[in-house]
């Protein structure tokens, strides 16, 4: 392997579990310093209720407002039909659905059972389409979750096979999904997120979702740690000789920026290491 695609989602799964809500002004900052470190796809925002997660309620003000950049795509979450009404009218041109492989996290994060949530993304899948948007989908606890305990293989299967949109169901191989269409998106409660992306690359997966300085987590799942920091992932990557395109400095420097607009240490560890 070569190259990996990173998915910066700092501005979406990043902020919306931090305490402090960041002025619009700050949000676009952010992504603008995303792009000069070299990403080509950054989640920006989500079009969940505002009520559910203050921290993103200014998704329509921040989407119009965004400055785009030839070549970067800046993908947003869509709980359901009328978050993507939301987007639609915003202007977004890229979106994510988001399932759970967990009975227990689909209820408390959707306040859907896990077949209603999947079912009920045909219409949003079908709907984005038609309007030539490129769809992603989410699949959380798919390895385990602290309510359920381990998630069964074949349940992980069932429900990406059915979040698949049906032209991607011809990329179902054998039991799986092909690795060219799966996405890894990591939390790092165990400190393990790189020791998994780093088995994950050996299995040949070349695409994550990572955050930069590691902040996120989920409104609804307190006990889960931030994601996946991007600057520690790009720091293995470039010490394998994988490219990812982006200039690790420049996320340091991010994520010392982040640090200051939050008030707070964030936990990326090669950050710190230059800073020192």
């Amino acid at each position: 392997m070569t190259r990996v695609q990173i998915v910066e989602v700092s501005p979406r799964d990043g902020l919306q579990a931090e305490t402090r809500t960041l002025p619009t002004e700050t949000k676009l900052e952010l992504i603008t310093r995303l792009a000069e470190a070299g990403h080509t796809v950054i989640e920006a925002t989500s079009f969940v209720n505002p009520k559910a997660v203050p921290q993103l309620a200014d998704a329509e003000e921040l989407l119009r407002a965004l400055k785009r950049r030839p070549g970067v795509r800046y993908p947003v979450l869509v709980p359901n039909e009328k978050g993507l009404d939301r987007a639609l009218a915003a202007g977004a041109e890229d979106i994510a659905v988001f399932a759970s492989a967990s009975e227990s996290y689909s209820r408390k994060n959707l306040n859907r059972s896990r077949d209603e949530a999947i079912d009920g993304y045909r219409n949003v899948v079908r709907r984005a389409k038609d309007a030539r948007l490129r769809v992603r989908g989410y699949l959380s606890m798919v390895v385990a979750d602290p309510w359920d305990g381990p998630t069964k293989p074949e349940v992980v299967v069932d429900c990406a096979k059915r979040l698949q949109i049906r032209t991607l169901l011809n990329a179902v191989e054998d039991a799986g999904i092909a690795k060219d269409k799966i996405a890894l998106h990591l939390h790092d409660t165990y400190g393990q997120a790189l020791a998994n992306a780093y088995l994950a690359i050996e299995m040949g997966i070349t695409t994550f979702d990572a955050s930069v300085g590691g902040i996120g987590g989920s409104p609804f799942a307190k006990m889960a740690a931030g994601n996946l920091a991007t600057e520690d992932l790009v720091w293995m990557c470039d010490g394998l000789g994988i490219e990812t395109g982006l200039y690790v400095e420049r996320l340091a420097a991010t994520t010392a920026w982040m640090s200051q607009q939050l008030g707070r240490e964030l936990p990326g560890r090669v950050a710190r290491a230059l800073r020192a």
